[in-house]
C-alpha cells in the first residue's frame, strides 16, 4: 500500500511537470491528495493488496489497474459536483494516472521480485498435524506429530484445548490428517480455533469435491459445478451472436465461392456433417465444408488423416491447410451448439496413439463442462493436428482444463486474436 501511494504521488508530480511545467499547484495537489485515498479504498475493495496478489504480478497489476481507474473516476465526479473541474486540467488527470500506472507496475515488479526470493511461494503458514496418519507433507508446510508432542484431541479437556489453540495461533491454515473415527472430533475443535481448519481425506480426494452442500437433513459432497455463472453465459453468448452474425453476413459471399469450388470439385454434399461431443458431454452435428471424397468420409474419425492424404480433394487439402473448412461452424455458433472460443469437440471414435481419447485420461469428461469452441486455448499454444501419441491429447487437455476453470470475456477475447496468428498451420492438413 506504501509503495503503491508512492507512486501515485509521483505520477502525479510527474504529470504537472510535463503538461504544466510545475511540480506542484494547489489545485493539482488536491488531485493527488484525493488520488491516493480513495486508490487505496478501491484496492482494499478489489484485494489489490491481498496475499494471492503478492505471487502473481498479473494478477496484482490488473486489480491495481482497475482501482486506478475508479480513483481517477471518482476523482473527476467529485470534482464535477464540487464545480472545481475549470481548476483543475484534466490531462493532467488522465496523464497522472497513466504515469501512475506505469510507475505503480514498475514498483510491483520490483516488490513482486523481491517476494520471490524472500518467501517463494509459501505466503502463508500452513501447519499439518498428523494424529496416527502418515502424511507427506509439501515443502514449506510445518509438520506436527500430535503423538510426539503429547497433543490428544479431547474435547472434555479445557486444557489440551489450550494447548492446540496456542500452538495453531501463528498458524493461516491447518491441516489434520487423522483417522477416520477421529475426524469429527478435529473438526469440532477447529471450528472453535478462529482459523482456516480442514480436515485430510483421501476418501473424498477419489472424488475431487468442490465444496459442501445439503439436502434435506444429510450433508453432501459438491462434486461438479457449471463452469459459467448466468452472467457469464449471457456476456459470453452475447459475444458469440454479435460476432457470429456479423461474420455470417461479411463471409456470406465468400462462403458461397467456397461452397461452389467443393461441389465442382468432387460429387458429393457440400457440407460434411459429424457427430460431436458438445457441453454436458450430449452429443451434436458439427458441420464443415466437405474436404474428401463422398464415399471415403469418416463419420466416426476412425482413421486418421494423414500427410498427403488420398482421401483429401484437391480443394479440400486447401481449404484444410487455412482451415477455411471450419467456417460452417458459424451456424453451430448461431444455433447455440458452440462457441467461438472453447475446447475443441472432438469425434468419438477419435485416437491418441492406441487408445481413445477418454481412455488415456478420466479428466477429458471435465473439459465438456462449457461449449465446445471454434478455437481454444490448446489450439492457440499450437496443440493440434493429429494425436498420434498419448502426450498429444494430454497437452491438449491440460490447456482445455485450464480455460474452463480460469473463464473471463477477455481471455476469449484475447484467443481469438491469437488465433488470427495460427489460422494457417503447419499440423493442419
Amino acid at each position: 500500500m506504501v509503495i503503491d501511494s508512492i507512486a501515485l504521488a509521483l505520477g502525479v508530480v510527474a504529470a504537472n511537470r510535463i503538461w504544466l511545467g510545475s511540480d506542484w499547484s494547489l489545485y493539482n495537489l488536491g488531485i493527488a491528495g484525493a488520488l491516493v485515498p480513495l486508490y487505496l479504498i478501491a484496492g482494499i475493495n478489489n484485494a489489490a493488496f491481498s496475499a494471492d496478489a503478492l505471487p502473481s504480478m498479473r494478477l496484482g497489476a490488473y486489480r491495481a489497474f482497475r482501482a486506478i481507474l475508479l480513483a481517477a473516476s471518482g476523482v473527476v465526479l467529485t470534482a464535477f459536483f464540487l464545480k472545481a473541474g475549470e481548476h483543475i486540467s484534466r490531462v493532467t488527470v488522465l496523464l497522472g494516472s497513466a504515469m501512475s500506472m506505469m510507475l505503480l507496475i514498475a514498483a510491483r515488479s520490483a516488490f513482486h521480485y523481491w517476494t520471490r526470493r524472500r518467501f517463494g511461494t509459501a505466503l502463508h503458514s500452513n501447519v499439518v498435524i498428523r494424529d496416527g496418519c502418515s502424511f507427506d507433507a509439501p515443502p514449506g508446510a510445518f509438520v506436527v506429530d500430535a503423538a510426539e508432542i503429547d497433543i490428544r484431541c479431547d474435547l472434555r479437556d479445557p486444557l489440551m484445548l489450550d494447548r492446540i489453540g496456542k500452538l495453531l495461533k501463528p498458524a493461516d491454515r491447518v491441516l489434520v490428517a487423522c483417522s477416520e473415527e477421529r475426524r469429527r472430533d478435529w473438526a469440532m475443535v477447529l471450528k472453535g480455533a478462529n482459523i482456516r481448519g480442514e480436515v485430510l481425506s483421501a476418501e473424498l480426494g477419489v472424488l475431487g469435491p468442490i465444496g459442501i452442500g445439503s439436502f434435506g437433513d444429510s450433508a453432501t459432497v459438491i462434486v461438479s459445478a457449471g463452469s459459467l455463472d448466468l452472467r457469464q453465459r449471457i456476456v459470453k453468448r452475447a459475444l458469440d451472436l454479435a460476432i457470429g452474425v456479423t461474420a455470417l453476413i461479411v463471409l456470406a459471399p465468400f462462403l458461397l465461392i467456397v461452397a461452389l469450388a467443393v461441389k465442382l470439385d468432387s460429387p458429393g454434399a457440400v457440407l460434411f456433417v459429424q457427430d460431436r461431443v458438445g457441453r454436458g458431454n450430449r452429443l451434436f452435428g458439427m458441420y464443415k465444408f466437405r474436404s474428401m471424397r463422398s464415399d471415403a468420409c469418416d463419420s466416426k474419425a476412425s482413421k486418421l488423416t494423414t500427410r498427403g492424404d488420398a482421401r483429401v480433394t484437391k480443394v479440400g487439402r486447401f481449404i484444410r491447410a487455412t482451415s477455411i473448412d471450419e467456417l460452417p461452424q458459424i451456424f453451430n455458433i448461431i444455433k447455440g451448439d458452440m462457441s467461438f472460443v472453447g475446447p475443441r469437440p472432438h469425434a468419438l471414435g477419435a485416437l491418441a496413439g492406441d487408445l481413445l481419447y477418454w481412455e488415456v485420461d478420466e479428466r477429458y469428461w471435465h473439459r465438456h463442462s462449457c461449449k465446445p469452441g471454434l478455437t481454444g486455448l490448446a489450439q492457440v499454444r499450437g496443440f493440434r493436428g493429429n494425436t498420434y501419441r498419448e502426450i498429444d491429447l494430454t497437452n491438449r487437455l491440460q490447456a482445455d482444463l485450464q480455460y474452463v476453470s480460469g473463464w473471463s470475456i477477455w481471455r476469449d477475447v484475447s484467443i481469438l486474436l491469437a488465433t488470427l496468428r495460427v489460422v494457417v498451420h503447419r499440423n493442419a492438413y
